[in-house]
Order: structure tokens, then C-alpha cells, then sequence
């Protein structure tokens, strides 16, 4: 789940343990295990309720809470966007999933103390090529993010990344909500804007854990809010790709907490 801008405050930032870090991804792994459930099962004819339905199931299973369900009075346990919805759509019984969509899943779990959150965005059948162009950058522009969380750079090093890797494939980024920092909550400092703003921006040191989310769309930047107080759409109707991946800042490099590979 993202958070809105706050013009990239660094806010006072807790970095963990060790110890932490393994419990963050335990989190994190419940997640992961959870989106690629999803993804192996979505197909045509489905409705956005079911899969929070499988995902709050397998959740529950693993002995951890969904943590967006309540969260600031949401809905559901995922949020679900489709097309040209950006973040934070609502489950919806009355919403079927249909070929040459696209679907972004954010999911998010408390586990012992710690939340783990993730998000990916998977084709409904075939899709265009322009689109599968898309929501490939957007997985690119993830990794090329990840790739600049390491010790001595700055948050703005993984802000130009994304931002230059989705950019130079002609799409916009997203500049109203941004990654965050997470732990024993689900939302800490840093904010991580998915763009350079040109401020200076503080520096990676070892133990911070970073949810990094470029959302990315294949018009303008701009967005807007439904009426119904939560999901994002873009404003000219055009898709959008969401991918999240939590990371720990190690001596060693990026540790992907919430990768999907065994």
C-alpha cells in the first residue's frame, strides 16, 4: 500500500537488527508465497472479491493478519487495481476480471510483530503489446531501484533510477504517492519518491528497510481519486503497472525480503 507524497521527508528512521531483518522477512516470504498464488490462478471471468478471498485465506493459514483490511477504514485485504487504476482499488463482488486486462495486486501481512508488502501486476490472457511494454518497464524500473540501495548512496540515487528507466521507454511516473520505509509499521521513514526531485536526500546506511514501488503509467502522471475516497485512477484513462518489492540496505548489497524466487 503507498502513501501520499510528503515532499520526500526523511522523518526519523529506525534501522534494524539483524534479527529484525530475518523477521521481516518471514513477513515478507508469507507475501510473496501469496502473490504467486495469485498469479498462477487469475484468469478471465474472476472478480477482484475472490482473489482477496484466496489471499486472506492463505494469509490466515500462515498465522499472520492481512494488514491493509482496516487500515485507515480500507476495505479489503488487497488492493486491486485494474487498467487504468493506479492503487488502491477495493475488492469488489461486481468487478470480473476480463481478457487483456491487466491487474496490480498490493498485498501486505503483520507476522510477529513485523509487515511484510509486496506488489505485482499480471496480464488476464493476452495483452497488447504496448501494454506488456508497460508493465515490463515498470518490473525493470523496480529492479533498477533495487539496484541503488546500497550503502553510501542516497534515496534520491533509487528515485533517478526508476525515473530514468521509465522515462527513456516513454512512460510517466507516478509523483502523488510514493515507497516507504517499513517495520513494526506498516509505513516508516523514508519516503521514496519514484522521481528525482532535486533535494538532497539522505544517505543508505546498513539495517534500513525500504519498500520500494514504482507505479508507472502509460500517459500522463497525473491522477485522481474516486469518490469512493480510495482508488486511484489515471486522469486520462490510460494504464497503469504497480510493482513492490521490500528490501534490506546490507553491507553486502540489496537483500530482496520479498522475492518470489525459491
Amino acid at each position: 500500500m503507498t502513501v501520499s507524497d510528503g515532499k520526500g521527508r526523511s522523518g526519523n528512521i529506525i534501522i534494524k537488527t539483524a534479527d529484525e531483518i530475518l523477521l521481516l522477512r518471514e513477513a515478507n516470504q508469507i507475501v510473496a508465497e501469496t502473490l504467486t498464488m495469485l498469479g498462477k490462478v487469475i484468469q478471465p471471468g474472476m472478480t477482484t472479491w475472490e482473489l482477496d478471498y484466496l489471499a486472506e485465506e492463505l494469509c490466515v493459514k500462515r498465522k499472520a493478519q492481512p494488514a491493509f483490511k482496516g487500515y485507515r477504514g480500507f476495505p479489503g485485504s488487497l488492493c486491486v487495481s485494474v487498467n487504468e487504476e493506479v492503487v488502491h482499488g477495493i475488492p469488489s463482488r461486481k468487478k470480473k476480471l476480463q481478457k487483456g486486462d491487466i491487474i496490480s495486486i498490493d498485498f501486505g501481512v503483520l507476522y510477529r510483530g513485523y509487515y511484510g508488502d509486496s506488489a505485482i501486476t499480471v496480464p488476464v490472457g493476452v495483452i497488447g503489446e504496448a501494454v506488456q511494454k508497460l508493465v515490463d518497464t515498470t518490473s525493470n524500473s523496480l529492479q533498477k531501484g533495487i539496484e541503488q540501495a546500497v550503502v553510501g548512496n542516497r534515496i534520491s540515487d533509487i528515485s533517478k533510477a526508476i525515473q530514468d528507466c521509465v522515462e527513456g521507454c516513454g512512460f510517466s511516473v507516478v509523483r502523488q504517492f510514493v515507497g516507504h520505509g517499513i517495520g513494526t509499521q506498516l509505513h516508516e521513514a523514508p519516503e521514496i519518491p519514484n522521481f528525482h526531485q532535486g533535494e538532497r536526500t539522505v544517505r543508505l546506511l546498513p539495517g534500513m528497510v525500504l519498500a520500494i514501488e514504482p507505479m508507472v503509467n502509460m500517459g500522463t502522471h497525473k491522477v485522481k481519486v474516486l469518490r469512493d475516497g480510495w482508488t486511484v485512477i489515471t486522469m486520462d484513462k490510460k494504464p497503469s503497472a504497480h510493482f513492490e518489492h521490500s528490501i534490506a540496505v546490507t553491507e553486502n548489497g540489496p537483500l530482496i525480503l520479498s522475492s518470489r524466487e525459491k
